[in-house]
């Protein structure tokens, strides 16, 4: 008898599941969880993605900012959504650096997430204070070489991108900083600015506007080729610092579970819009590189993200406070 029960509680399921996904996707709007305010780089890219899949599922595709906690409320928010697909979430670096940096992470990124799809990045830039009297990478290097612990470079705070990415700056150039963390990465570019620090590394939306007023001057870009929205800037490799890399990337999210004929149509969609010159000039014009990398792709990178910033914060001995 308990078998028969079993069965039929089995079919009774399947039934439900059958029709659910008889409907065209999505059933209802989809959510799009952002762990960052309005107007910031995850926000913008997440606008893009949504209005692009709005257009191609003719259903809403909602933005839902929900920050604080270094990312990890947006990131947990997806983790126990429904997996139907109606639930999405734009991630980056930055979960990455918190599941490296964290003695206990508050999430398993690659366990309690799924990573669908990479879809745009942004170069990041060696900027310095005007006052700072170099005017190229290797004359940077030379000066802090020359005064070990005299000069600071700023960050969005502890544990953040900046940090990881001028602590990193540090042990590859072999020179010896002073790290002084502010409350966020904007307030960080303000104090370059004023020579209360003299270097921070920050993305070239941030970065492009200010070196090309003259506010701030652009030492090099972190990424192995020079970048089109600032091309007069020369490479970190071609300044004399090989490997020094940082693009700060940006991918769709979902959570674990959700039915493949879902992921493979969201996937689709991405791929295709992504190929569209019109939908690839709206990310260039917001700053960022657009490019489709698939599920599997994705996760690799993601994995080898997550153990590259463990080294990082190993060798420079962070931890997050």
């Amino acid at each position: 008898m308990r078998n028969i029960i079993t069965i039929a509680v089995m079919f009774f399921c399947s039934a439900i599941a059958a029709t659910l996904y008889a409907e065209p996707y999505p059933v209802k709007p989809v959510r799009i969880i952002v762990p960052y305010p309005p107007g910031s780089s995850y926000d913008t890219v997440s606008r893009i993605v949504g209005e692009v899949l709005a257009d191609a599922f003719k259903k809403p595709f909602v933005i839902d900012n929900r920050t604080g906690a270094s990312g990890t409320i947006g990131v947990n928010l997806l983790a126990r959504a429904a997996a139907d697909g109606h639930t999405l979430g734009v991630f980056g670096n930055n979960q990455t650096i918190v599941s490296a940096v964290s003695a206990k992470p508050p999430y398993d990124l690659l366990r309690d997430t799924t990573p669908l799809a990479r879809v745009a990045s942004i170069d990041s830039v060696i900027v310095a204070s005007q006052a700072l009297p170099v005017q190229n990478l290797r004359e940077m290097i030379a000066l802090f070489k020359a005064s070990p612990g005299k000069y600071r470079y700023g960050s969005g705070g502890i544990a953040s991108s900046s940090h990881l990415m001028g602590a990193m700056f540090a042990t590859q150039a072999g020179v010896e900083l002073l790290h002084v963390p502010y409350k966020g990465g904007s307030v960080g570019i303000i104090a370059v600015m004023g020579n209360e620090v003299q270097m921070q590394i920050t993305t070239i939306v941030n970065a492009k506007p200010l070196v090309q007023s003259g506010r701030l001057r652009g030492i090099a870009v972190a990424s192995q080729k020079r970048s089109a929205h600032l091309p007069e800037l020369p490479t970190a490799a071609e300044g004399g610092l090989p490997g020094y890399e940082f693009v700060q990337w940006f991918g769709v999210f979902i959570t674990p579970g959700t039915p493949a004929p879902v992921l493979r149509q969201l996937s689709a969609e991405l791929q295709q819009a992504l190929a569209r010159p019109q939908v690839r000039a709206r990310f260039t014009t917001a700053g960022s590189d657009p490019y489709y990398e698939s599920s599997d792709g994705f996760t690799a990178h993601v994995k080898a993200e997550i153990a590259r910033w463990g080294t990082v914060i190993k060798t420079a001995q962070i931890k997050l406070e």
